[in-house]
C-alpha cells in the first residue's frame, strides 16, 4: 500500500487532534507516515503510532523555532523525496495552508484545501469540500503530481490503530531562503481554560444580539457548562466586545464542531460561511425571520437573555 505523509502540528511533543484526525483519514487512502518536526519531535511518536503512523520522520533544529514556515517547508519537501508518497496531508491551520501551498509549488503539485472528507479513488485521493459558503459540495481529486491537501478540524473521528511507529531521522538540508525572516518574539497566548476555537467540538457564539461586551459572560457560562469555546460575530467583533482572536466567519475562523449555538446572530452569509459545515446547529433569536433559522437543526425564538441562562442551569443540573 502506498504511504501517505502526515504534516505533524505539536506543541513540545503533545500531538494535537487535528493531527490524529489527519491520520485517520490517511488510513482509508494509504500508509500514514508522519512527520514531526522541532523541539519535542521525537516525543510524539508513542501517541502518533498508537493512532496509525507506521513510521515517524523526525527532524529537530534551531531553524524550525527562530525562523518562519520555510524551514519546515525544507523539511516536508526532504520527506517528500525521501518516501515518494501518495499525498502529504496538512491541518487547515493558517501554518499548515501556508506550508502546504509553497510545498505544491515547489514540488509542482496540485492543491486542494479545506477539504471535510477523503476517500480512495483509483487515480489518486478524492477530497469532499464545502464551498461557496457551504451551499454546495464539491468531490475533487489532483491531477498533476503528489497531491497536497489541507483538512478541515473535526472532519473525522479520532480512532485508535496501533502501528509500528518507527522513529527514523530525517535529514534536512536548509535553503538560502530559510533564514531569510526572523522571529524576534514571542509572547504567550493567555489561556482561558476553553478548547481552541477551530478544533473545539462544541462553539457556542455570540452576536449584536448580545448588545455589549458586558453581557458576554451569558454566552460564556453556556459555553463553559458545556466545556466549549466561545466565538463571536464580526458585528461583536468590530463592536470591540470581544477578541478578534474568536471572530467565526468568512473574515474570522472557520469551525465545524459537532455543535454550534448562536446567540443573537442574525446568520449574515459572512458568518455563516466560517459555521456552516458544523454537525448540529442550534440557533437562539428573538427575530423569528432572522435568516440564522434557514440554517438550523433547531430554533429557538426568543430573549437570548432568557433562554440561554435556562439552557446553562438545565445542563449543570444534568450534569450535577
Amino acid at each position: 500500500m502506498a504511504e501517505v505523509l502526515v504534516y505533524v502540528d505539536h506543541v513540545d511533543g503533545a500531538v494535537r487532534k487535528p493531527t490524529l484526525e489527519l491520520l485517520t483519514l490517511a488510513r482509508r487512502i494509504g500508509e500514514p507516515v508522519a512527520v514531526s518536526l522541532g523541539s519535542g519531535a521525537a516525543d510524539t511518536a508513542a501517541t502518533l503510532a498508537e493512532h496509525g503512523a507506521v513510521k515517524v520522520l523526525t527532524a529537530d533544529a534551531p531553524e524550525f523555532a527562530d525562523y518562519l514556515v520555510v524551514p519546515k517547508v525544507d523539511a516536508v519537501q526532504a520527506a517528500v523525496e525521501a518516501v515518494s508518497p501518495s499525498a502529504v496531508l496538512f491541518p487547515s491551520s493558517a501554518e499548515g495552508k501556508e506550508i502546504a501551498a509553497r510545498l505544491a509549488v515547489r514540488i509542482g503539485s496540485g492543491i486542494i484545501t479545506d477539504a471535510v472528507d477523503l476517500e480512495a479513488g483509483e487515480e489518486g485521493p478524492v477530497a469532499t469540500q464545502s464551498v461557496f459558503a457551504a451551499a454546495f459540495t464539491t468531490k475533487s481529486r489532483v491531477s498533476k503530481g503528489t497531491p497536497v491537501i489541507t483538512v478541515k478540524p473535526n472532519s473525522a473521528a479520532v480512532e485508535a490503530a496501533p502501528a509500528a511507529g518507527a522513529v527514523e531521522a530525517l535529514e534536512v538540508s536548509f535553503s538560502e531562503k530559510a533564514t531569510g525572516t526572523k522571529v524576534v518574539a514571542r509572547t504567550p497566548r493567555e489561556s482561558t481554560g476553553r478548547p481552541d476555537l477551530t478544533e473545539a467540538a462544541i462553539v457556542v457564539s455570540g452576536g449584536r444580539g448580545v448588545g455589549g461586551a458586558e453581557n458576554f459572560p451569558v454566552v460564556e457560562a453556556l459555553a463553559d457548562s458545556l466545556g466549549a469555546a466561545v466565538g463571536a460575530s464580526r458585528a461583536a467583533v468590530d463592536a470591540g466586545w470581544y477578541p478578534h482572536t474568536n471572530q467565526v466567519g468568512q473574515t474570522g475562523k472557520t469551525v465545524s464542531p459537532q455543535l454550534y449555538i448562536a446567540a443573537g446572530i442574525s446568520g449574515a452569509i459572512q458568518h455563516r460561511a466560517g459555521m456552516q459545515t458544523s454537525k448540529t446547529i442550534v440557533a437562539v433569536n428573538k427575530d423569528a425571520e432572522a435568516p440564522i433559522f434557514d440554517l438550523v437543526d433547531y430554533g429557538v425564538v426568543g430573549d437570548l437573555f432568557e433562554v440561554v441562562p435556562q439552557l446553562t442551569e438545565e445542563v449543570k443540573t444534568r450534569k450535577g
